[in-house]
């Protein structure tokens, strides 16, 4: 809020911008999901070589063979889990875009637990692969993080009100 006591419009656009952000990550793990779901019962190293020779590509070759390597491991994992894992995803998301639009103090608590987690994880990647995409994604979501900080940490001054004089 400004002194006026009324909400600056350039940090609403901001928090709907970060919540329509979550909200299509939160989408886009629910399509994972349902579709980790309709390969619980199909044989994924045949279907994938099938494509690998519809496409005309040599199985040997570095990105087919990577590709049927992690095919193997999918294969070795339980789908169920990941479907669980990824359906817990996806709610999360969704109730971190629905606080954020709604502009709640949970919603932001939320955004930047959630967006603090992968700042470690991606200083890392950074110190062993610095790249400009990365470099990207790591400045976007210290940017997020920061905002919703400042927005809670002003939150908090607001309700807090300070009395001088008193001990």
């Amino acid at each position: 809020m400004n002194r006026a006591g009324k909400r600056h419009p350039s940090h609403r656009h901001a928090l709907h911008a970060i919540a329509i952000y979550e909200g299509i990550k939160g989408v886009a793990a629910l399509a994972a999901s349902i579709g980790l779901m309709e390969l619980l019962h199909h044989d994924l190293r045949r279907i994938t070589s099938e494509l690998i020779g519809h496409f005309g590509l040599d199985p040997v070759r570095h990105y087919p063979a990577l590709l049927l390597h992690y095919i193997d491991l999918l294969n070795n994992t339980n789908i169920r889990s990941l479907v669980l894992l990824a359906l817990a995803y996806a709610v999360l998301r969704l109730a971190e875009a629905y606080g954020l639009w709604r502009e709640r103090a949970w919603g932001e608590w939320l955004g930047a637990a959630s967006g603090g987690l992968y700042l470690p994880l991606e200083i890392y990647h950074l110190s062993h692969r610095l790249t400009w995409p990365g470099a990207i994604v790591f400045l976007a979501n210290l940017s997020m993080v920061a905002f919703l900080l400042m927005r809670l940490w002003r939150r908090r001054s607001e309700a807090v009100p300070f009395v001088s004089g008193s001990v």
